[in-house]
């Protein structure tokens, strides 16, 4: 028999476990998100000057990289920590406060570049990407598939307050709270 929403807030499209009351899809985000801090910590090596160049951008600079393709690891992994907080925010945990429409399209685009890497990464002539990174970029993209067909729940997980900044007061509570039903009408 199929799962029945517990409440009015839940979204009865999003994919459920059975016999497992939380969705999925946040598990998906978690997974997706896990990967792509893996992508911004080899980058971020790569830029460093870590001698990982023989499994990077086609292979063709063992060692380490040169100065050009370093400043080119260096956006790439501001564009992967942006993909962290962009599939976060998809699977339903607010840790930064994107529009739903950023969300959505922007998972979208990383399908679309999760897709060509894959199918460049297993066309490499390095081994460290046709049997490493193929593999991975393959598993991302099918998960950030999964998420990106994933529909919204209703609330979003509120991010958790920052240990330096003041309690909210009673009537910014209950202000909050209000916007929050009224996003549910």
């Amino acid at each position: 028999m199929p799962r029945q929403p517990e409440s009015p807030t839940e979204d009865s499209h999003d994919v459920h476990v059975q016999g497992n009351e939380r969705p999925v899809r946040r598990r998906v985000a978690a997974a997706v998100a896990i990967g792509c801090l893996i992508v911004v910590c080899f980058q971020a090596a790569l830029t460093l000057g870590a001698p990982l160049g023989a499994a990077a951008l086609g292979g063709s600079d063992p060692g380490q990289l040169p100065d050009n393709l370093r400043i080119v690891t260096a956006v790439s992994t501001v564009a992967w920590l942006f993909a962290t907080l962009l599939v976060l925010a998809r699977g339903g945990i607010a840790v930064s406060a994107l529009p739903r429409a950023v969300a959505r399209w922007g998972t979208w685009v990383l399908v679309s570049f999760l897709g060509v890497g894959t199918l460049l990464n297993f066309a490499s002539s390095s081994p460290w990407e046709r049997y490493g990174w193929g593999p991975f970029s393959l598993t991302m993209f099918i998960l950030c598939v999964i998420l990106a067909r994933s529909r919204f729940t209703a609330r979003l997980r509120r991010p958790l307050p920052h240990p330096l900044a003041g309690s909210r007061t009673a009537a910014q509570a209950r202000a909050s709270d209000h916007a929050t039903e009224v996003l549910h009408l």
